[in-house]
């Protein structure tokens, strides 16, 4: 189903379906303050481009619904948010992602009085509960041996060790990996440090262990990259086997991650993502603080960083011996 353009003022409207261009039809009927804060919220809040992309969606999707309806935005009530909600056919956590992009868009359309209440703020999302996250971890024994299992005779294997130490002793994500800049490896003195460019834009210095500073070392020693602005992982050449000037992408390394863990015979399922649960349940079963392991995997909520945690998985025998029946 396509929706009209008005020809004479093209910015003002929108195909919800497909590429989108400015302002969706029902918002600019809405009027000027309604524009202004549905760009406010889209370009201005939504830092991050995969948010951005998501919560765009998530509006778009509900517009349609609500222009099927013919309704207007100052028509829209609680009943209609939890009706659409309920027509969804998504997981409970897709629903609540949903629900959470509707409040902030209204939130914006009340502030610039667009609208006069948020008809999102009182709708209730399902419960989600979860306990423990979905991620396999691949156990410290196992990310050890993948470790020293890598040929560092060559550029490649001397690069795939230092992206994979920084997976072990940094528990960062493999987008903040990806991001890496030759500059953001530097001594402050006393040790050196990585900076990370992380999720929703944040910035953090993470200080490096002695092993993985040699590994960033020799890599860097044989890489040498052009200037500080350089990418610092960057793909390979399959025939030469020298680097090229092309940044790896999480794609990217994703794909090495998996292919150094077929060449030791690990599970196929395991991913980058394996090396941050076992990180954190490691330093967790080692005694580390929970606010500190927190700091360490940028959460902002420490529960959060308890989804990681695999040592709830074992039941022990001494458990179960416990047990008055």
């Amino acid at each position: 189903m396509e929706y009209p353009i008005d020809r004479r003022n093209p910015p003002q409207a929108t195909q919800l379906h497909g590429q989108p261009s400015e302002v969706p039809t029902m918002v600019a009927a809405a009027g000027p303050a309604a524009q202004f804060a549905y760009e406010e919220f889209i370009y201005g809040k939504l830092r991050n481009p995969s948010t951005r992309k998501n919560y765009r969606h998530c509006v778009h999707r509900f517009l349609r619904f609500c222009e099927l309806r013919q309704q207007t935005l100052t028509m829209v009530t609680p009943r209609d948010i939890g009706e659409f909600l309920d027509q969804l056919t998504f997981a409970p956590a897709t629903k609540k992602l949903y629900l959470a992009a509707l409040r902030h868009f209204f939130d914006t359309l009340v502030s610039r009085h667009a609208v006069l209440l948020n008809p999102a703020a009182s709708v209730r999302g399902e419960r989600l509960q979860v306990i423990e996250g979905k991620t396999p971890e691949i156990g410290v024994a196992a990310a050890r041996k993948l470790l020293r299992s890598i040929d560092t005779s060559g550029i490649v294997g001397l690069r795939d060790r230092a992206i994979i130490g920084i997976l072990i002793y940094t528990a960062v994500r493999v987008g903040a990996i990806a991001s890496l800049q030759a500059g953001d490896f530097y001594d402050i003195g006393t040790q050196f440090c990585l900076r990370f460019r992380e999720k929703g834009g944040k910035s953090r210095e993470i200080p490096c262990r002695h092993d993985l500073q040699v590994f960033l070392q020799e890599y860097l020693s044989a890489a040498e990259p052009a200037d500080r602005k350089s990418p610092l992982f960057t793909t390979a050449n399959r025939r030469t086997g020298t680097l090229n000037s092309r940044p790896m992408s999480p794609g990217d390394i994703a794909r090495m991650f998996k292919r150094r863990c077929r060449q030791i015979h690990l599970p196929p399922r395991l991913s980058p993502h394996s090396m941050r649960v076992t990180t954190i349940t490691d330093l967790l079963s080692s005694g580390v603080p929970l606010e500190d392991v927190q700091n360490l995997a940028g959460h902002s909520d420490p529960r959060t960083t308890r989804l990681y945690d695999r040592r709830q998985r074992t039941v022990t025998r001494n458990i179960v011996e416990r047990i008055s029946v």
